[in-house]
């Protein structure tokens, strides 16, 4: 199995939300500047060579957008030099509404960029601005005309649910108006509360309001069935999308494969190692001056680890995870060696099997946790190993 993606993390926001815990600094011109040139040495350092071809690439953050026109234009020249942009099948880029205009978004088609997805998280500018985002509604219309205008097809939305304070009522409204775009992929996710955030603060506060998990659950159905209405389809826990416009990026992570991970704090998965960058911008540009690399942690991956990524990242999936790709990736018989787990999950109906195929109900999909602790730090593992290899 190649290394076949390349994350790129980007950690400049002109604005910090209440929710997020990525790698984020606030916007400065020079830091900014300085940033591009220790990413663009990392990456040469990597990657030696020239037009070396990936099937995909996904430009994250922060906000890569935030980036000024000169800045941008550096780093995709380089990156175009770097990759064969025109074999690339997906390029993906993130960017927040209200923070691209026409000048920007023709940049990235010229460049190759052919997947856009943009933070929307909720339709109403008073719960927008009480979660710390900088744009306004009337920001997601003007960047989906923008977006449109310079003929981008694939686009995804992000939206984010159980907000503090927010009704079921209020989500299908979001929804909705969401929906009234048309939009080929949809990026859907329950709140979490991240250390180090606002939220995680005024949570421990006492003065964060979460709706009830009986709401909760109720929106995700609400998303379900919206979604499914619409033939937006479901192909993985929080993903929706046409037939077709599935993240071919994202399918790199939950299908178990190798990427490379560039930039402050990125992760990335290699044969035999996961890798996590240093995160402060510091650190990471005086490790990349010294050295080319700016990893801080690496760990080695048993069998075992991979094995146990494969399940809980698979069954991610609405396709879920077949026994006779497991065989020729492992050579191991998935039913074998996780025989009382697959057993007890499907007479709990958190699982189905068919013809072969192990995947999520609806009730597994609301309940994914219980469902991938199933398959971590399994005891007696190389003696169900050996069992597994007699299939």
């Amino acid at each position: 199995m190649q290394v076949q993606s390349v994350y790129i993390h980007i950690p400049f926001c002109k604005q910090i939300c209440h929710y997020c815990n990525f790698v984020k600094y606030y916007y400065m011109e020079t830091k900014a500047d300085a940033f591009i040139d220790a990413l663009i040495k990392e990456i040469d350092t990597a990657i030696p060579g020239k037009r070396n071809a990936f099937r995909t690439i996904y430009m994250g953050g922060g906000t890569p957008t935030a980036l000024s026109m000169s800045q941008l234009q550096k780093l995709f020249q380089f990156l175009n030099e770097k990759f064969d942009l025109t074999a690339c099948e997906e390029f993906t880029i993130e960017i927040n509404p209200g923070d691209i205009d026409k000048e920007k978004a023709e940049l990235l088609k010229y460049y190759g960029v052919n997947r856009v997805s943009f933070g929307v998280q909720v339709m109403d500018d008073e719960m927008l601005e009480k979660i710390g985002r900088m744009h306004r509604v009337k920001d997601v219309y003007s960047t989906v005309d923008i977006l449109t205008e310079a003929k981008f097809t694939n686009i995804s939305l992000d939206l984010i649910y159980a907000l503090p304070n927010q009704t079921v009522a209020h989500f299908e409204k979001t929804l909705k108006a969401a929906l009234q775009f048309q939009l080929p992929h949809y990026s859907t996710y329950a709140l979490q509360i991240e250390p180090k955030t606002v939220f995680y603060h005024k949570r421990r506060k006492g003065v964060l309001h979460q709706p009830p998990e009986d709401d909760e659950v109720e929106m995700y159905q609400l998303l379900q069935e919206n979604m499914r209405k619409q033939g937006v389809l479901q192909y993985e826990i929080s993903n929706f999308a046409k037939p077709g416009y599935e993240s071919k990026h994202n399918l790199t992570y939950w299908n178990n494969e190798y990427y490379f991970g560039f930039g402050a704090g990125a992760h990335g998965y290699l044969p035999g190692k996961r890798t996590a960058n240093y995160k402060p911008l510091g650190t990471y540009m005086k490790e990349i001056t010294r050295t080319g690399s700016a990893v801080e942690y690496l760990e080695k991956i048993t069998l075992q680890d991979r094995i146990e990524e494969e399940m809980f990242l698979q069954l991610r999936k609405a396709e879920g995870i077949h026994e006779e790709v497991f065989r020729r990736r492992y050579g191991l018989s998935l039913g074998k060696l996780y025989k009382n787990e697959l057993n007890q999950l499907i007479q709990d109906k958190l699982l189905t099997y068919n013809n072969g195929n192990y995947a999520l109900t609806n009730r597994g999909m609301l309940l994914g946790d219980r469902v991938f602790e199933q398959f971590l730090l399994m005891e007696n593992f190389p003696e169900k190993l050996e069992f597994a290899r007699s299939y």
